[in-house]
């Protein structure tokens, strides 16, 4: 009888059965060898495809970066173009009228006045708007610009007396401050 903790013997294999199994560890290895073969083949192909995808990512967005630039470049080329063009017939009114040679003074006034409502109507559709407080408004320094404070005005303290200046904005951002004296209060 055996004892329990001794292996068990194998019998020894003739050289028949060792090249026989030799051949089949070989057809085994070259098996594997040419699944890893295929492996290779198709993880290569996949990260040069990556690769590939990559570059023309990169491609993209340069060429995406480069169209944004030139938007941009021609954008603040042409920016005032809009602007510009409204102003044309102002210039237009004020050559006409400086090629009158005999205008009265009530002719020189509405021509003045026409030529102001075309400046206005200029600027009102490029979103300027003017700054323009009344007397007795609340001083506002995001709009205004104190020049000097007034005493004994009647008014309370920090309203506009008066006038000096309009100012303008664009939209809502200040473009000048309206320059006004305030009541001292």
């Amino acid at each position: 009888m055996s004892e329990p903790n001794q292996p068990l013997s194998t019998p020894p294999m003739s050289p028949e059965e060792i090249e026989a199994a030799a051949a089949a560890n070989e057809a085994d290895l070259t098996a594997q060898l040419e699944q890893l073969g295929s492996e290779l083949k198709a993880a290569q192909a996949a990260l040069t495809e990556s690769q590939d995808q990559a570059l023309r990512a990169l491609a993209d967005a340069q060429n995406a970066r480069r169209r944004a630039d030139d938007d941009i470049a021609k954008i603040r080329k042409f920016a005032v173009e809009g602007f510009a063009e409204s102003l044309l017939p102002v210039l237009d009114s004020l050559h006409s009228a400086l090629a009158v040679e005999n205008a009265t003074a009530e002719q020189l006034r509405e021509g003045s006045e026409a030529t102001l409502r075309q400046v206005i109507s200029a600027l009102n559709k490029h979103q300027v708007a003017e700054v323009n407080p009344a007397a007795g408004d609340k001083f506002d320094p995001a709009l205004h610009q104190a020049i000097s404070m007034v005493p004994g005005t009647g008014q309370p303290a920090n309203t506009v007396v008066s006038v000096l200046q309009r100012g303008y904005q664009i939209a809502d951002r200040v473009l000048r401050p309206a320059l006004v004296t305030v009541a001292q209060g």
